[in-house]
């Protein structure tokens, strides 16, 4: 078993409910990746947005303790985001949720369209800040650093606390 820790944003709202409804329906459809042990506060930021501008996103991370691999357990993310609704249109663009694996214990994989951690976990703050949150301690098995000092790196500019975090029962 391994922890891996999700990062999960939404910014747009839907039949099925709004941002923060979405990041709820994810974090309980992740139960059937494993055990959801712990869940950031919900946090707020700018769309990271190329040609259009978008809506907020609001963003958390959550700790899952699971049995599935890298490959497995990215294969069933994408499942959950289809299952909530995300249509893939085109980089940077509005979905109503995404989710992605940032670190799974001390798995290193760059594969396949697989690669853990992520790419780009330590060059955004709006991943880091509820990262910290959560396990500030853990380090970064690619680079060596405490996710703690990965936010300090970069500060937390733009990341504004949207409200608490609620553990699926």
């Amino acid at each position: 078993m391994a922890t891996a820790y999700i990062g999960l944003g939404s910014n747009l709202e839907s039949p099925r409910g709004d941002r923060s409804h979405h990041l709820e329906l994810a974090l309980e459809a992740m139960m059937s990746a494993g055990v959801v042990t712990r869940v950031s506060s919900v946090y707020e930021t700018l769309a990271w947005s190329v040609n259009e501008e978008q809506p907020d996103y609001l963003n958390q991370v959550a700790a899952l303790d699971t049995e599935l691999g890298p490959a497995e357990l990215i294969k069933v993310l994408l499942e959950i985001e289809s299952d909530i609704g995300r249509v893939r249109s085109a980089p940077h663009a509005s979905r109503i949720i995404d989710l992605d694996v940032l670190l799974l214990g001390e798995s290193v994989v760059d594969q396949q369209g697989t690669t853990v951690p992520h790419p780009r976990l330590h060059e955004r703050a709006f991943v880091l800040v509820p990262f910290a949150e959560i396990a500030p301690e853990v380090v970064h098995p690619g680079l060596g650093a405490t996710i703690s000092e990965l936010l300090g790196a970069i500060g937390s500019s733009g990341v504004r606390l949207f409200g608490p975090g609620r553990t699926p029962v």
